[in-house]
């Protein structure tokens, strides 16, 4: 850092120091662990002991300065002593000081003795796993803590000194300039966010990004405006609001019956295929049936407050009550039988509902049973139309009977394939692993979504989730389901239950059974025959065209790697294992795979040091990663989102498509840099 950088750091260390140590200048054990705001007590334990100098059991500003100072400008051996004194806990007095001490009382750990040995070792190390989130099973602690003193105790005496640690670090310069950033930045605040100087939808690398998107939003607009022009003029020499009425009206006719069309998955699925659905922006289907969604409910808001105004334009003129307009049917009053006041103030109060129970406090609250409920009342808004608008049919005809066809072959075909649950793994972070038998005639694409329907969880709930197997695996199809909302956790609490016979009432006029057999092991394990479920699919997705890219980038985040899973796992049934292997060697690489732990302290946090090291020196001498067996080491924190999609771009091999799944938050900061480089970016969306 600069000095003026040094100098600012300083003074917000001391505000932090002062708001914490008010009056009396001085913070004791758990004001320092405020202010380190770490998980595992016992870094923050090893930091005030080694910060303070008198040992008085409190730090002053002046020891507090001192410390950091020697942090931020010494040498890259004195940060290398401190960690070293960090780790250096004497073995028999830790022991003694865990059993006489709870964790987090006031007294710090004792100092060292100089040297490290297995038992200050494995005190670290899980402190580190605590730290870093990551649970491993007692052996490989012992694996790790055995490799990383074999490989620093030079002289074989059991323990490692200053000088074999240096030594050993030297070994992994990427490890020695972490320490070197990291040793005077772990109580650094966070660097300001830095805006744009301008909004990110007016530079060029955003239009050039999203030019199918903005074409097609550009042509909705036009077509809307076109259709209110026309509209209005035919009665632009009657009253001003009632050409504003009849030019939403026109719209709403349009808009009514197009908002079926994202909704068509059949059709769209088969659309991705062809060069008009490579060129349409088929991936934000949801997002352009939410839009015009919200397009109807404007148009009507305003449709009927230009009809209100002109009633009572015409109560002035002696023409009738404003209440007769709006409440009575009349002849010339538009609409079957003179109805289209009433049958619009219906539809008004039938919109108003399906929007307020769309929002997602509601779906994603614990009440998707109000958003089903509630959108099924479009039914009862095209019904209305019809009588409330006798031209709407014309638009409604084509969309509408692709909709209802789509609909009855979509019941048809899930109820017909009425299949059963085989196997269910209960996984860690709540997932559940469904292996449902797959029928013969069930084709689909690697990263394809079905919708599933589980009787015993909710009769009438179909939810999407992305299929996690390949479709070369013929007999039976996977799902991971991470417990998210109400009816995923159920799910996961439903398969948790102990070996029980249930009996589920009347389903389909027949009474059934379901024999639950549970076997609970490593990993939760639970074998289920007998669950009966309903799926609706295959719908495809953006990552249909991963195998016809260039360069094809895969993210997938949390639950989101399912997708990928299945495209991963395709690409090893259709190149085999070995040949899968051998891609991805420098030269002829066909894949590469990066894997990160975003909840485990990075590289550049000196708490991570040592379990990082350790981890390295297992991963070399076993060839495999000790987290997840894999021969592609697992890299810790966050990724570096710009060097990691700018060595992407260096690499020049072809244009660019990046696939995304996973939060929005973060497909916000992906999509970002995608622009910048001039990527492509797909995000799967339900």
């Amino acid at each position: 850092m600069s000095t003026a950088e040094d100098a600012a750091w300083l003074r917000w260390v001391t505000e932090r120091f002062q708001s914490i140590a008010g009056q009396g200048e001085e913070i004791g054990l758990e004001g320092f662990k405020a202010a380190l705001q770490v998980k595992e007590s016992f870094f923050a334990e090893r930091f005030f002991a080694l910060f303070d100098v008198d040992g008085s059991g409190t730090i002053s500003l002046g020891e507090l300065h001192g410390a950091l100072r020697l942090l931020l400008h010494g040498s890259a051996a004195d940060k290398l002593r401190f960690l070293f004194q960090v780790y250096d806990v004497d073995g028999e007095r830790v022991a003694q000081c865990i059993q006489e001490k709870p964790r987090g009382s006031g007294a710090a750990l004792p100092a060292g003795s100089g040297s490290i040995d297995a038992a200050e070792l494995l005190l670290v190390l899980q402190a580190c796993l605590r730290e870093s989130a990551i649970s491993l099973p007692p052996q490989r602690l012992h694996d790790m803590a055995r490799v990383l003193l074999e490989a620093a105790d030079k002289d074989g005496n059991g323990s490692i000194t200053f000088q074999e640690l240096q030594q050993q670090l030297e070994a992994f310069p990427g490890l020695m300039e972490s320490l070197t950033i990291s040793a005077a930045s772990w109580l650094k605040p966070p660097a300001p966010t830095r805006q744009s100087r301008r909004p990110r939808c007016l530079t060029s690398w955003y239009w050039h990004n999203h030019r199918g998107q903005l074409a097609f939003l550009g042509g909705y607009v036009s077509l809307n405006l076109l259709l209110f022009i026309l509209a209005a003029l035919q009665h632009v020499g009657h009253s001003g609001w009632l050409a504003v009425a009849r030019g939403c009206g026109q719209c709403l006719n349009f808009n009514c019956a197009f908002i079926a069309v994202p909704m068509l998955r059949r059709c769209l699925t088969r659309l991705r295929a062809t060069p008009a659905g490579r060129a349409l922006p088929l991936e934000h289907c949801v997002a352009l049936h939410q839009l015009v969604g919200s397009a109807v409910l404007a148009l009507a808001v305003l449709h009927t407050g230009a009809h209100v105004a002109n009633f009572g334009r015409l109560a002035q003129d002696g023409h009738g009550a404003l209440s007769e307009f709006l409440l009575m049917a009349h002849p010339g009053g538009g609409g079957l039988g003179g109805t289209a006041s009433q049958t619009g103030l219906a539809l008004q109060v039938l919109l108003f509902a399906m929007l307020a129970f769309s929002s997602p406090c509601v779906r994603r609250g614990g009440h998707f049973e109000l958003f089903y409920w509630s959108h099924l009342s479009y039914i009862s808004v095209w019904a209305l139309l019809f009588f409330h608008a006798p031209n709407f049919w014309k638009w409604f005809l084509v969309p509408g009977s692709l909709f209802v066809l789509e609909k009855a072959v979509g019941t048809a075909v899930s109820r017909a394939m009425g299949l059963r649950i085989v196997e269910v793994h209960l996984l860690p972070s709540q997932v559940t692993h469904l292996v449902i038998q797959r029928p013969r005639s069930f084709r689909y694409e690697p990263g394809d979504y079905i919708y599933l329907n589980i009787p015993a969880i909710a009769a009438y709930e179909w939810h999407p989730f992305s299929i996690s197997s390949a479709p070369e695996q013929q007999d039976t199809i996977w799902l991971h389901i991470r417990s998210l909302g109400q009816w995923t956790t159920r799910l996961y609490e439903f398969f948790r239950q102990p070996e029980i016979l249930q009996l589920h009432g009347n389903l389909e006029g027949k009474r059934w059974w379901q024999w639950v057999q549970v076997s609970v092991g490593l990993g939760e394990s639970q074998q289920l025959c007998g669950i009966k479920c309903y799926i609706d699919g295959p719908y495809g997705t953006p990552t249909r065209r991963i195998f016809t890219s260039e360069h094809a980038v895969l993210i997938g985040a949390g639950i989101g790697i399912t997708p990928f899973a299945s495209i991963l796992q395709s690409i090893m049934y259709r190149l085999g294992p070995c040949h899968a292997l051998r891609a991805q060697e420098p030269g002829g690489r066909f894949l590469e795979l990066h894997l990160y732990m975003t909840s485990a302290l990075g590289r550049s946090d000196v708490k991570a040091v040592g379990l990082q090291l350790a981890l390295d020196l297992l991963a070399a001498k076993e060839q495999r990663d000790s987290i997840t067996g894999l021969r592609t080491r697992t890299q810790p924190g966050r990724p570096d989102w710009s060097q990691v999609l700018g060595r992407v771009a260096e690499e020049r091999k072809g244009k660019v498509h990046v696939f995304f799944c996973g939060s929005p938050a973060l497909a916000k900061v992906v999509r970002v840099h995608c622009e910048r480089f001039g990527f492509r970016f797909f995000k799967e969306s339900f």
